[in-house]
């Protein structure tokens, strides 16, 4: 009987015709920079040869097209696309991106163990490979409330699926430099594979003790000095360009060919919107290379160093014996595909179609309190108030002082100082609690706009102008299962449902693409002045990126890790 091994060494030396040729087309070296001519042949998953004439049982012509390597998304949480994830797959493999490595930790903070194993599930009926880190934070820290609680036994039995890599993103940073214990025990199973990093702003000899823990990767770099250093102490850098962290443009200019095989690129959080509007990683390829990034460096940070750096040995070249995985685009400055071949098997609708279904989970994930207009009251008996201050196009946040005068013992909200009112309601059924402050950045003037995305605990976030407005917000998020809600007035004036844990829609990524358009001019109707406002307010309430954050649990001091009396 003819094996695999045989039928592909029999199709290289064109023994036998191969399963897929490609031709026409000219292959992107990225060991060399060269563009090569002749055939890609592909025998099963496999390609088996190139710089060849040969010949297929199926041929594809690709005249005038360069083939380049799939990409590699190092870090994302498709939760955060808002769909799930064979909608996700639909969306993003058209435009090339073969393999994403992603952390399910907003699903695991709100259905725990249950929600990790839907993401391995799913892995095994996308058409793209997704690689399933297992999530190293649930909950992030000790100052919020989350759905479930994983420490290393509960990883332990998580492990050996085959989309496994390793443990993902180690936001706990404090917790990993003071040696706290139960840190150590997940670090410990890891130790000697994968683990990746999340250390915003560390450097010194915190960074030298954070690395030395055996943590490999870093997508949370801000500047090139901070980029550099951490390529200096051995971090793989991961150029993160999302919906709201937007780091493109401020680590480009470190991204060269000498750079490149230590620098990767990821997305961490991008919505069907603006995937549709500009792109994903071949956005960023575009926009690199426009930027000035040799073309060489752009592509080997989107596939070659990509591969390498998470183990993936079997991907990241156009070359016999590896994956096949290729994209055929117009030019390497326009990188848009007209052609995908992940895994041997053509990207189109009649593949997408055959994929087996997976069952969602986490419905019914909503269990807030009642709420009323007076929970949103700040009650407060000093003036001095501690202010979330945005950084647009960042998840890093200002910690503002102002002063608030204080009226029939709540210190309201005001418009004219662009001081809004911000609100998280634990949403688990665990303890009820709502706390309250102020953040600056929204230009909101009226209404209240309202999520169950909200990371990484993904509570209940409001923002509003009018208590009444917030309570109905919040009340209606309950009612749909978790989402977005924009209330102005006293009625609901755009929505979307997320069922599935409070996190993504069971609809197809182009209704929720349309969706998000409508709440986004609701939202701007409102006052609102950012480009994302919905991404922007899931991130303040994470209490793991500097400097002032709000939790259930209070406002949030991360650069001291204490909750604020």
């Amino acid at each position: 009987m003819t094996t695999d091994l045989e039928r592909r060494i029999a199709q290289a030396r064109g023994a036998e015709p191969a399963d897929l040729v490609l031709r026409g087309g000219k292959v992107l070296d990225l060991v060399t920079g060269d563009l090569l001519s002749g055939d890609v042949a592909i025998c099963g998953a496999r390609i088996v040869g190139i710089c060849a004439d040969y010949d297929g049982a199926q041929v594809l012509d690709v005249s005038g097209l360069i083939l380049v390597p799939g990409f590699i998304d190092t870090h994302l949480h498709i939760e955060s696309s808002l769909v799930t994830p064979l909608e996700f797959d639909r969306c993003v493999l058209p435009r090339g991106v073969t393999t994403a490595i992603c952390d399910p930790h907003e699903i695991a903070n709100v259905i725990g163990a249950e929600g990790i194993r839907y993401f391995q599930r799913a892995s095994e009926a996308t058409l793209m490979d997704i690689r399933v880190q297992l999530s190293s934070c649930v909950p992030s820290t000790h100052m919020e409330t989350a759905g479930a609680r994983l420490d290393a036994d509960y990883l332990a039995a998580l492990r050996g699926h085959g989309s496994g890599l390793g443990l993902a993103e180690f936001m706990n940073y404090p917790g990993v430099i003071a040696g706290d214990p139960d840190v150590l025990a997940k670090l410990r199973l890891f130790q000697g594979g994968h683990i990746d990093g999340h250390c915003p702003l560390l450097s010194g000899k915190d960074l030298n003790a954070y690395v030395a823990a055996g943590i490999r990767t870093e997508h949370e770099a801000t500047s090139a000095d901070e980029a550099r250093e951490k390529l200096q102490k051995g971090m793989r850098v991961l150029i993160r360009e999302g919906s709201v962290s937007k780091d493109l443009h401020a680590l480009q200019p470190l991204l060269t060919e000498r750079t490149a095989p230590y620098m990767c690129l990821c997305t961490d959080d991008r919505n069907p919107l603006d995937i549709a509007e500009h792109g994903h990683l071949d956005y960023m390829i575009r926009e690199l290379i426009r930027l000035g990034t040799p073309p060489l460096a752009a592509y080997r940070a989107a596939s070659l160093s990509a591969a390498e750096a998470f183990g993936l040995k079997d991907r990241g070249l156009i070359a016999p014996g590896l994956r096949a995985d290729i994209v055929a685009i117009d030019s390497l400055e326009g990188c848009h595909a007209q052609t995908v071949i992940c895994g041997g098997r053509v990207v189109d609708d009649a593949a997408f179609a055959a994929r087996p279904d997976v069952a969602p989970v986490g419905r019914q994930s909503v269990h807030a309190p009642a709420l009323t207009p007076d929970d949103f009251r700040a009650r407060a008996n000093r003036e001095q108030t501690d202010v979330i201050g945005i950084r647009p196009g960042q998840i890093l946040t200002d910690h503002v002082h102002e002063t608030i005068a204080i009226t029939d013992g709540d210190k309201p909200p005001d418009a004219a100082r662009d001081l809004v009112r911000i609100a998280v309601v634990e949403r688990h059924g665990i303890n009820g609690n709502i706390a309250t402050g102020f953040v600056r950045g929204f230009g909101l003037q009226r209404g209240a706009i309202a999520a169950t995305v909200c990371h990484d605990h993904h509570n209940i976030v409001c923002v509003g102008m009018d208590y009444d407005d917030m309570a109905l917000a919040a009340t209606r998020l309950g009612q749909i299962e978790g989402g977005f809600v924009v209330v102005d007035g006293g009625e609901v004036r755009a929505e979307l449902p997320l069922p599935v844990a409070g996190l993504m829609s069971l609809a197809p990524f182009e209704q929720v693409r349309d969706r998000l358009k409508d709440l986004r001019a609701a939202a701007r109707a409102l006052g609102v002045t950012l480009e994302e406002p919905f991404l922007q307010l899931a991130f303040l309430a994470l209490p793991v990126i500097p400097a002032l954050k709000i939790t259930d649990r209070g406002m949030v001091d991360v650069t001291r890790f204490e909750l604020l009396p």
